[in-house]
């Protein structure tokens, strides 16, 4: 509520009396501290040495010598969810987070849309006076949001940060990100070659923030949500930092695990009789299935290290090589934010909070994979081709990630990992070092706290109290509590004494040291949740939930079970779902425009995210392009060369381009092959030219992958022909839109890589229109030109 005006006015300002308080800006409390919200992604339990694991961590470390360090705190286990809890102190279903926003299924547990009455940590500081900055993954926003066309209600310039600069979705390339600044997008401001990472890019953005705003106001304080998207896949990182941990996952996940217990049991972090869990604790596809004969899935299982040939055992001891230097180096930038802030005298009061967003990811599946978007695609990774990448590891030619053994080692002793509601998909880092605050240094914490908890602490520490509106919204209640009691003291019983999960199927329910949990498997499409296992652990003594006592303790599980469905309901948790990660992402929802037959797009327009792009998906299509090409030289050749049309990366895409005065067509499968159609005859020349490719399918094996013919022509006549096959599911989860007149971030194809973004040149490209009504091309040229004109 504005403050009322004192002063006084009368007819000539000489007799009237000004009142600046209610036109001032808010200021903070002087004194009051600065915050740094960094947020850690896919990093488990057990990876940093700090927590027992094998990767260290020496800046991290200044925060653990300089705080304390949470061993029973706790995710949702999946990124957008528990990251709206960090930001809004409620559980994820009341945030419409009920899994990641590119998966929102149109309820109001899962449409993606934080609503404004749960208002977010930045929305309240920005409000009493705090300068408020956000780098890095967001992934807050739902997809159809995610482009220029849309509102900015839901990007973080809209959700109360003065200054954004990084990506809105699940992931991104380290080496080519699609970014944002502010509220449009920008290329990086460098490429690989020249020593581009993201990481990097992102700690300078966050320093220039703070420091152009410290040279005006240095007693303003700040709020900084460092947010970098690392360790999530793809695991990029260069390759000097991926070779300092050459040989030190050689042991095998296994071992690693019995190593990292050791450590742990040292250092306090878990009881002195923690046991570990088997290797595939919930089954195995040979031994267990589904209602109605449904299989176990096939990602969830892992290899016993001594199954490998030696030929695999190198392969995924590379891998976890990589994601080690990936997060030794962002470990590194994370040193450049509190080099600076010590060097600048503000580090005492800097409340600093480190957490992960979940367990350590099991996506890589079985086999580790050097393309994670086959996963979204219901393609498995082919060890063939994985081996033959080892060398690439973490480098631009692969999107790379590990198996899910080490996803096991990296949530070590907790069973399963990201996605999963035991301890080793929930149970996750939480460093918190205030100087000027926290008299403890490097002492360990056991209170049971959960993501909801950190906004009601930091509002504890500011001293500032939640408004009752914000934007004309009234607030809902907080899910969370206050943890600085626990500050400087252990001993102190946790404040918190229930907390409910849900995810993807997978439940579970944690009261006063106990957890019920459900054996259901995640994105299994199992469904029949009235038939799950439900399993009863003593967590407080058995926090690797290794000893069933449901049997012992029938009474106690079943109140336990009843419990979760009062808090489920109370959360507004429900309908639950279980279904695939193909099913899921591919699931219509929302466009901005809705979907039609025939686009036209524009050279020179902003990269088209793939959710509002054209959907050439298992279905017949056709790609035209309206270029004059003016005849070069005596022979009257073209001199025309670059990209028409793209859409996608290396990784998974197509390209429709001109090469060595030819017409060319690649279509990128998952990154695992390219298929190649080039012209048989060379470019004309002239006005109002029509190049083109058409697609028409003629089979689809296996389900969603199509099959056909894929035809390039020069107006009406057909140059070329040769057998392609499309991919079922998304190009990419993020990034690398459709292009027109160039490729941009990671090209499509090797054959132009080099010369990336190869803009169009040596004629005038005037449109592109894409067909997908899958109505025979009988006439293109005519078909075109008619297409052109109804735009």
């Amino acid at each position: 509520m504005s403050k009322p005006f004192k002063g006084k006015i009368n007819v000539d300002i000489r007799d009237s009396v000004p009142d600046w308080s209610p036109f001032e800006p808010p200021k903070a409390p002087e004194g009051a501290p600065n915050v740094v919200y960094a947020v850690l992604d896919d990093v488990g339990f057990s990876a940093m040495s700090s927590y027992g694991g094998p990767i260290e961590t020496p800046n991290i470390d200044r925060l653990v010598d300089a705080g304390v360090r949470y061993t029973q705190w706790h995710t949702t286990a999946l990124c957008s969810p528990t990251r709206s809890c960090l930001l809004t102190g409620r559980n994820h279903t009341r945030n419409g987070m009920a899994c990641i926003t590119e998966c929102a299924s149109g309820f109001p547990n899962a449409n993606g849309v934080i609503p404004p009455e749960n208002g977010q940590i930045q929305e309240i500081l920005g409000a009493q006076g705090w300068n408020t900055y956000m780098v890095g993954k967001w992934h807050l926003c739902p997809e159809a949001e995610m482009n220029l066309a849309s509102t900015r209600r839901n990007w973080p310039t809209g959700r109360g940060f003065e200054r954004f600069y990084g990506f809105l979705g699940a992931d991104t390339n380290q080496w080519y990100p699609e970014l944002v600044y502010d509220s449009h997008p920008v290329n990086p401001p460098s490429t690989p070659e020249e020593g581009y990472h993201l990481t990097v890019d992102l700690t300078d953005k966050a320093l220039e923030f703070i420091r152009d705003a410290k040279a005006l106001a240095p007693e303003k304080p700040f709020f900084l949500y460092y947010a970098p998207g690392a360790c999530h896949a793809p695991h990029h990182v260069p390759k000097e930092w991926a070779d300092r941990f050459k040989g030190r996952f050689d042991m095998g996940y296994e071992a690693l695990r019995v190593q990292t217990l050791a450590r742990q049991k040292e250092l306090g972090v878990v009881p002195a009789n923690t046991e570990l869990p088997p290797l595939n604790p919930i089954g195995t596809p040979e031994t267990r299935t589904g209602p109605d004969g449904k299989p176990f899935p096939e990602v969830d299982y892992t290899r016993p290290w001594d199954s490998l040939s030696p030929e695999e055992q190198r392969l995924f001891s590379r891998m976890a090589e990589v994601y080690a230097g990936f997060l030794a180096h962002t470990d590194a930038q994370i040193g450049r934010l509190l080099d600076y802030l010590e060097e600048t005298g503000q580090r005492e009061n800097t409340l600093v909070i480190l957490v992960s967003d979940n367990g350590a990811s099991g996506e890589g599946g079985p086999n580790g994979s050097v393309n994670e978007n086959k996963i979204a695609n219901g393609i498995p990774d082919d060890i063939a081709e994985n081996l033959a990448m080892l060398d690439d590891l973490g480098s631009p030619k692969t999107y790379n990630h590990y198996p899910n053994g080490w996803a096991m080692a990296f949530s070590a002793p907790f069973k399963m990992w990201k996605r999963y509601e035991f301890n080793g998909g929930s149970s996750d880092p939480c460093i918190i070092s205030w100087p000027k605050g926290i008299s403890a240094q490097g002492e360990l914490r056991e209170q049971y706290h959960h993501a909801v908890d950190l906004v009601p602490t930091i509002l504890d520490v500011l001293g500032v109290e939640s408004p009752e509106a914000i934007g004309g919204h009234t607030q809902s209640h907080f899910d969370g509590v206050s943890m600085r009691y626990s500050f400087d003291a252990a001993a102190l019983p946790s404040a918190r004494a229930t907390q409910f999960y849900s995810m993807l199927g997978s439940r579970s329910i944690w009261h006063e040291g106990w957890k019920a949990v459900t054996t259901h498997p995640t994105l299994s499409g199992w469904g029949h949740f009235d038939q799950d296992t439900w399993e009863l652990y003593h967590v407080d003594v058995d926090r690797s939930e290794l000893h069933d006592l449901a049997a012992q303790e029938p009474e106690r599980l079943q109140a336990m079970v009843n419990l979760w469905y009062a808090e489920a309901g109370a959360n507004g948790a429900f309908p639950l779902d279980d279904r695939s990660g193909l099913e899921l992402l591919t699931t219509p929802r929302p466009q901005l425009s809705p979907a039609r037959n025939r686009y036209i797009y524009y050279p020179g327009i902003a990269d088209v995210p793939e959710s509002q792009a054209v959907n050439v998906r298992n279905r017949s299509y056709a790609i035209a392009a309206l270029v004059d090409i003016p005849a070069r030289g005596s022979n009257g050749a073209s001199g025309a060369n670059g990209v028409l049309f793209a859409h996608g990366s290396r990784f998974g895409g197509h390209s429709l381009y001109i090469k060595d005065n030819r017409l060319q067509y690649v279509y990128s499968f998952v990154g695992s092959f390219e298929q190649q159609v080039v012209a048989d005859v060379e470019l004309p020349t002239g006005d109002d030219l029509i190049l083109s490719a058409a697609f028409d399918k003629d089979g689809e094996d296996p389900p969603g992958v199509a099959n056909g013919t894929l035809s390039l022509y020069h107006g009406d006549e057909k140059v070329g022909e040769g057998r392609i096959r499309t991919q079922p599911g998304k190009f990419t989860l993020g990034g690398d839109g459709l292009c027109i007149g160039r490729d941009s971030s990671d090209p499509v194809t090797q054959d132009y890589s080099g010369a990336a973004p190869w803009a169009f040149t040596g004629g005038t490209l005037k449109r592109v229109a894409v067909d997908v009504s899958g109505e025979p091309y009988v006439d293109l040229e005519r078909e075109a030109v008619a297409m052109m004109a109804r735009e």
